[in-house]
């Protein structure tokens, strides 16, 4: 086995997307999603199926499950209970996809531990066929157990039913948000992705619903049904008088988080997780308590900066909502949005939530999916129309700068950078 460094690391950890095909470099196509659980059942074998050594919450959903897991696992953490959290993708460093908060502290996955895992089965799993995805959760579920955690809180990479993670039996499965995402995917309505996504409730184990509407509650009831699960609703929870408080007081400050509070307060009463103190405070702090990135982020103070990783329908929906609400009550006169998508991204569904009061540069990401920036800016002259401007910057920290030389001539700029993960990325490490 090769000797660890760090070089060797960094070598290795830059040659996986090589080694095992990902999405996040190469997209949706079936070499990168692969869907199905007998490769990760497999290969879990092999590793002593790791992922039975302890207790499991399994997080699946459109939009909401970072921000629920997150919260959940800090909760745990307050609760003295050593604890992961597995979620995807990450925004800065690999690493932050392996977390662990045990009292008062959180760390990630060691760069040794990484580079072990992989110099040990990178030539099995090769063998194996496996994606980036899957041996990305065999090394976390690997490492939880090796670290000797009481529980885990596992997020879904993508649907549920034939997710790599759902190889665990959970104590509780939540179900955050149904949206028409990677709808070539999982399904072409909400109630055929609620389908997939309701395949993560297991035979007896309590689950919890975020969202209840005509389209998909009753995709839930029937798959709850048949799998004698007891099923909540979250919209149907008595929430504290505490809650509007407790919302405020949050670190997570974007508005969508109401939804995801009133989520996780569920699931703490189903799991019979009293509501004292200490579990408000590690609720309130999740960001710091967790170094979790990307929702709602402000950047900035002067000028005021925001940055999320929202990039769907419906979660630009709420984030454009936002926007404009800023605006009206005067927390800002004028909105510059720095923006960028990916290749296989549908701009023209995004299109017309684009807010017209806003002043845009369009850029692109340094990856390989990325619409290029002169690209994006036809398809905005195609669909958008009324905007106060619209620039092209072709790279992230140029845009960056552009749109704070913009806002330096204004009395109370809003920055929003947001539309990938990646743009994102590029945006907090400046």
């Amino acid at each position: 086995m090769e000797i660890y460094s760090d070089k060797a690391y960094e070598d290795l950890t830059a040659r996986m997307a090589e080694l095992f095909p990902s999405v996040q470099t190469g997209g949706f196509n079936s070499s990168t999603f692969k869907p199905g659980l007998d490769r990760m059942m497999a290969a879990a074998s092999l590793l002593g199926n790791p992922q039975d050594k302890y207790k499991t919450v399994h997080v699946a959903g459109t939009n909401g499950k970072g921000s629920v897991a997150n919260m959940l696992t800090s909760v745990y953490g307050a609760l003295g209970r050593k604890t992961g959290l597995y979620t995807s993708p990450h925004i800065l460093d690999f690493r932050e996809r392996m977390r662990i908060i045990d009292g008062e502290s959180s760390y990630m996955v060691q760069k040794e531990y990484v580079f072990g895992f992989l110099s040990k089965w990178t030539p099995t799993f090769k063998e194996m066929g496996l994606s980036f995805f899957e041996v990305t959760t065999l090394m976390a579920f690997c490492w939880f157990a090796d670290e000797g955690v009481d529980a885990a809180v596992i997020e879904v990479g993508l649907g549920g039913r034939l997710d790599s993670t759902n190889i665990i039996t959970p104590e509780l499965s939540v179900i955050t948000s149904i949206g028409l995402d990677h709808c070539a995917i999982l399904g072409d309505t909400r109630a055929e992705i609620a389908g997939e996504k309701a395949g993560i409730i297991k035979e007896g184990v309590p689950a919890v619903a975020g969202e209840k509407d005509g389209e998909t509650s009753g995709v839930f009831t029937k798959v709850a049904g048949e799998k004698s699960a007891p099923l909540y609703f979250a919209p149907d929870g008595r929430m504290p008088e505490s809650f509007d408080s407790i919302l405020s007081s949050m670190d997570l400050q974007g508005e969508y988080q109401r939804a995801n509070l009133r989520t996780v307060l569920v699931c703490l009463d189903v799991l019979g997780i009293g509501l004292d103190d200490k579990i408000i405070s590690a609720i309130e702090h999740t960001a710091a308590r967790m170094d979790f990135h990307g929702r709602w982020e402000k950047l900035s103070d002067s000028p005021l900066t925001i940055c999320d990783i929202g990039h769907n329908p419906p979660a630009l929906t709420k984030n454009f909502a936002q926007l404009r609400e800023m605006l009206s009550d005067g927390r800002a006169d004028s909105l510059i949005i720095v923006y960028g998508v990916m290749a296989d991204k549908d701009f023209e569904s995004i299109a017309h939530l684009m807010p017209a009061e806003a002043d845009y540069i369009l850029t692109a990401p340094s990856s390989q999916r990325s619409l290029p920036a002169e690209e994006l800016g036809r398809k905005f002259s195609s669909f958008v129309t009324g905007c106060k401007s619209m620039r092209v910057v072709p790279k992230v920290p140029d845009a960056v700068a552009a749109a704070r030389d913009m806002a330096a001539s204004r009395k109370k700029p809003l920055i929003y950078i947001g539309g990938s993960t990646f743009v994102v990325s590029e945006a907090i490490s400046l």
